[in-house]
């Protein structure tokens, strides 16, 4: 399976999206609990080990509908793990444990769910661009299928229940993975977070809650669920999501207009490093590929596809350069094949656009 996901990147990746240039992605997730079984948090082996027996029963009772791969994590090395870290289908607190942990992932990688993390399913879809409602349709069907073979934990006061009282309610959370080096670049970037936060929003890095933010990239998402339904959720955030893009679309504005040959030479020299480069760390390939990017949607850079850049924002990874190269490599080594990669998607793109 993980071949095949090499071989075929996530649709997400695709950059068709509303707002695509901007917005790479955008996520639901729902938060669910089997009834009579204790939360994770709180669970011996043998109800962790029932819960997994149930959600894999219900999976498979869903084939027809459900027709990807269910996997356990103990089945998996720490390269797999990594993997589907920077694949973005599963939280790194997720793989910090392997004891009766289960991940199904479906066709596309469009819909996933997490067998025993912090509640006992998360069920979550993801979708290229600022498209919302088109996750919530994808995990909402998946909940609806799941909830006819299992029952799950629901309060007529508060809703669905979960670990954290934070989910309580629609046990949903939505957020959206943004591009902002234009607010970056101009020092608006933390203004903007605290007008985010603000409105009850939560701004984290790349991977989610406690990891660093990379390549300019912003998970913006909603902090609480109880007292509000799923569509309150989504406009609200789709509102704020709409805000964030005109300031950056502001500042993108400003910094062409006040120092236009400075940012040109910023996104050119960026592109030259890319090409040409012969040892690349991840963390550089992440803000050379921000600038690349930028250069794409100001139309400064016009023979490479969206979809390349975003592919090589996880291609260039530690766990995706090994699966594609299919051997375990050093960080000295990686450094040297990442630049190779890099270089050669660079070239075909250029070659085949």
């Amino acid at each position: 399976m993980f071949d095949d996901m090499i071989r075929h990147p996530a649709t997400w990746l695709e950059g068709n999206g509303t707002e695509a240039e901007i917005v790479l992605s955008a996520r639901v997730r729902l938060a669910r609990n089997i009834s009579g079984l204790r939360y994770p948090p709180i669970a011996q082996q043998e109800d962790r080990e029932k819960v997994l027996a149930y959600a894999e029963d219900a999976i498979t009772y869903g084939k027809d509908f459900l027709k990807g791969r269910l996997l356990y994590v103990n089945d998996m090395d720490i390269i797999d793990r990594d993997f589907l870290i920077e694949r973005h289908l599963v939280s790194p607190e997720f793989m910090q444990n392997a004891s009766a942990r289960g991940l199904y992932i479906g066709p596309e990688e469009k819909l996933c769910i997490m067998i025993n993390e912090e509640d006992h399913l998360r069920i979550q879809a993801i979708s290229s661009g600022l498209t919302i409602e088109d996750s919530f349709d994808e995990a909402s069907r998946a909940d609806d299928f799941l909830s006819k073979r299992l029952e799950f934990d629901f309060d007529d006061e508060f809703g669905y229940l979960t670990s954290c009282p934070t989910n309580v309610g629609t046990g949903m959370r939505a957020s959206v993975l943004i591009h902002l080096p234009g607010l970056v670049l101009t020092r608006d970037i933390e203004n903007v977070i605290s007008r985010i936060t603000k409105l009850g929003l939560a701004v984290r890095g790349f991977y989610g809650e406690g990891t660093e933010v990379l390549g300019n990239l912003f998970q913006v998402s909603n902090q609480t669920t109880l007292g509000r339904s799923e569509e309150d959720i989504i406009e609200s955030l789709g509102q704020v999501t709409n805000q964030i893009i005109d300031y950056e679309n502001e500042a993108r504005e400003k910094l062409f207009r006040d120092a236009r040959d400075q940012i040109e030479d910023k996104i050119w020299r960026a592109y030259g490093i890319l090409s040409n480069a012969r040892i690349l760390t991840s963390e550089e390939v992440m803000n050379l590929l921000s600038a690349v990017r930028l250069g794409y949607g100001m139309g400064v850079i016009k023979d490479i596809s969206l979809n390349v850049i975003n592919e090589l924002l996880l291609f260039s990874q530690p766990a995706h350069l090994q699966k594609y190269l299919k051997m375990k490599m050093g960080a000295e080594e990686r450094d040297f094949a990442r630049a190779k990669l890099v270089r050669q998607k660079l070239a075909k793109s250029v070659a085949s656009g």
